[in-house]
């Protein structure tokens, strides 16, 4: 996990911290995910942004999705976002998918499309 993104984006220059913790989950990945961008964004303009992104489905009013929500669903669900609470122009967020349609087949036919 903690080359996965830069393999995906071909930079090595990106930082990730994580943790993977295996839990009896028959679908779904859970991530906490939190972000550090080069200026200051809000919670709401980051809100707009996800609320546009195709294949994103933002859940709001600080609600967040679970993995039963998610099996079957090719979306990513996004929610609970809030500043971050160490990184000034930080966000945090809970984000969910089903791992076997959108981290795996999915995103394989998403990926060749797009080739």
């Amino acid at each position: 996990m903690l080359n996965e993104t830069r393999k995906i984006l071909n930079d090595d220059s990106i930082l990730v911290s994580a943790t993977c913790v295996r839990v009896p989950v028959y679908i779904g990945h859970s991530e906490a995910v939190f972000v550090e961008f080069e200026r200051p964004l809000s919670v709401a303009e980051a809100e707009e942004l996800l609320k546009d992104a195709p294949g994103v489905k933002l859940f709001d009013d600080n609600r967040y999705p679970i993995p039963k929500d998610v099996a079957g669903r090719d979306e990513v669900f996004v929610g609970r976002l809030r500043k971050d609470s160490v990184f000034e122009n930080g966000i945090a967020m809970w984000v969910v998918a089903d791992n076997v349609r959108k981290g795996a087949a999915l995103n394989a036919v998403q990926i060749a499309e797009m080739l």
